[in-house]
């Protein structure tokens, strides 16, 4: 079906840079031996990090005062936004209004 591609991306330099092919070596390297070390290998202890956070009361008062802080400033946007859409409905409504009378009074003057 489809198989997706990954595309040959050029660089700002205009450098392209090809698509990594692996490469398959066919002969092991055996004459290739490893340095021994000169540490010592058994495990140490690791104490445990504490992942979780500890609040205190000030930092939970200012924590819960800088969430109404968020909810208060939401929350006057969104109602600025919907008082903005409400006004401009009525003012359009008002004018299509007025626009209807008038195209009303110079039909009948006809």
């Amino acid at each position: 079906m489809l198989r997706p591609r990954i595309p040959v991306n050029p660089l700002p330099t205009g450098i392209l840079t090809p698509l990594a092919q692996p490469t398959t070596t066919t002969e092991p390297h055996h004459d290739i031996t490893p340095a021994p070390c000169n540490h010592d290998h058994t495990p140490t202890s690791v104490t445990p990090s504490r992942t979780s956070v500890q609040l205190t009361p000030g930092s939970a008062v200012a924590l819960a005062a800088g969430g109404g802080a968020v909810v208060l400033v939401v929350g006057t946007v969104l109602v600025s936004m919907l008082l903005a859409v409400a006004i401009t409905g009525v003012s359009i409504a008002l004018i299509a209004v007025v626009l209807r009378l008038l195209i009303r009074d110079m039909q009948k003057d006809r």
